[in-house]
């Protein structure tokens, strides 16, 4: 009855307990109302950003409708060994939990061991004599003050941190692929664009080098003409390793071999086109989707439960011990009351004076707290800050696409008339040359915009912390 009595009294108190330390609340940063970028004026056919009380962001990718791009992404999300160290991070971090919980429940040991003794030192006259020994011991640290629970409460919020870092790593792996994708892409429709130009300026070349021979034209005009085609046509290779680069990015990215995706992903393909609408949601919104501020969150929680851990230290820790011995030179008479001592009680151990080291300790503790606020604010800020950026970018670039889509329409208009002219022989080649570099300058620049306005877009989503509800390999 005595013995349930302290059973239920230990039970109680650990439930019950106080728990030295600050108790975590979770930080409440000050947020903007909206988005600065959403407020921009955006034309009816061009894709929106609006504000939204929910965002559907778990495949953003499957948005650009490309069937290769989706793949891509649904393998790099099962293979991709950043993801899988992530992983393994997670079981680490909940194996370290599963220690800490350990320090809840009483510990106990056996030992047992034989010895063969002999000689004069031993009284036994020289003759051999066997001995005997075993024993049982048992120890259960009493939580009074809530050091081992602080601990425990440390060890799950790193649990969490880490599962937010998995997270973190599988939203910057769907970037990563199709940022990979976009800009393969682009090279390739640059190189779309520079073969189209070079074919014309080829032709204009051959038209100049037969006026040339009539006597139309000078060798000069000959010459223009041919260090146009020449410079065009220097481009492509250029365009040409940037494409295949990004194919090399994309496969080890998948934990492949570089050259794995090259039969492929080489033949010439368009940009994704980009969906209709764009729901940014509002900056409360960040705080619940971005991994990467849940991860501070956590190791701001871990941190302040550490402080609890050290404040432990200064209050005196209380344990029930026991154990049980057996030993005898005989081995018959093992189970005998003579071979057998057993002891149980409580003991304390208080450590008086540690010349401040415990509370040198606490200050630690605490100053890590604060490191770990500081970054937490520092990361909200980050993710508003990178937001607004893609925002901004992807509202602008749309207005700089449209004027480069004018200006392209105007330099092949331009093309066309100065090339007639000059054969009429009402205007000199100089005009042809001039009007043929500004199309291909800004064919290539509404290429170049064209991606820009996908990048920019999978740059939103990032920062909105989408694609992490997919739930990755192993969870």
């Amino acid at each position: 009855m005595k013995a349930k009595l302290l059973f239920c009294l230990i039970a109680l108190t650990l439930v019950s307990g106080c728990m030295v330390g600050p108790d975590f609340h979770a930080p409440k940063p000050s947020l903007p109302p909206s988005w600065v970028g959403v407020g921009e004026k955006e034309e009816k056919e061009q894709p929106s950003v609006a504000n939204a009380q929910y965002a559907d962001l778990a495949v953003w990718w499957r948005q650009f409708k490309d069937p290769t791009l989706d793949g891509l992404i649904d393998e790099a999300l099962k293979a991709n060994l950043n993801l899988a160290s992530a992983q393994a991070s997670l079981r680490q971090a909940q194996a370290l939990r599963g220690v800490a919980v350990g320090g809840l429940f009483p510990s106990a040991t056996a030992t047992a061991a034989y010895e063969r003794e002999s000689g004069p030192a031993y009284g036994t006259n020289g003759k051999p004599q066997s001995f005997y020994q075993a024993g049982l011991g048992a120890a259960w640290v009493l939580d009074f003050f809530g050091g081992i629970r602080r601990n425990v409460e440390s060890a799950t919020a790193n649990v969490e941190a880490a599962f937010e870092n998995l997270r973190d790593v599988q939203v910057n792996i769907v970037a990563e692929a199709a940022l990979d994708y976009v800009q393969l892409r682009g090279y390739q429709q640059q190189i779309v664009t520079a073969r189209n130009n070079l074919k014309q300026q080829e032709h204009t070349a051959d038209i100049t080098r037969k006026l040339y021979k009539v006597g139309f034209n000078s060798a000069l005009d000959v010459a223009n003409a041919e260090s146009l085609v020449a410079t065009t046509e220097a481009q492509i290779p250029v365009y040409e390793t940037g494409a295949r680069q990004s194919i090399y990015a994309l496969s080890v990215l998948l934990s492949r071999h570089p050259g794995d995706l090259v039969a492929e992903l080489s033949p010439l393909g368009e940009l994704p086109s980009v969906p209709g609408e764009i729901p940014a949601g509002l900056p409360s919104d960040l705080l619940r989707r971005r991994p990467d501020i849940r991860q501070a969150e956590a190791q701001l929680h871990s941190a302040t439960a550490q402080i609890g851990v050290a404040t432990a230290q200064l209050f005196p820790q209380f344990s029930l011990t026991g154990n049980a011995n057996w030993a005898t030179t005989y081995f018959p008479t093992w189970f005998q009351s003579q071979s057998r001592s057993l002891s149980i009680g409580p003991a304390m151990t208080w450590p008086i004076f540690q010349g401040g080291a415990t509370v040198s300790n606490i200050h630690v503790q605490e100053a890590l707290r604060d490191q770990a606020f500081v970054s937490y604010q520092q990361t909200v800020l980050n993710a508003l800050q990178q937001v607004e950026n893609s925002l901004i970018a992807f509202s602008k670039e749309q207005v700089h696409h449209r004027s480069l889509e004018q200006a392209v329409t105007a330099d092949r208009k331009a093309v066309d008339l100065s090339l007639a002219l000059f054969q009429e022989g009402q205007t000199d080649f100089l005009n042809v040359l001039t009007a043929q570099k500004q199309q291909y300058a800004d064919e290539n620049a509404l290429t170049q915009s064209t991606e820009n306005i996908a990048t920019d877009l999978i740059a939103l989503y990032q920062a909105l912390g989408g694609g992490w509800e997919v739930a990755p390999v192993g969870e």
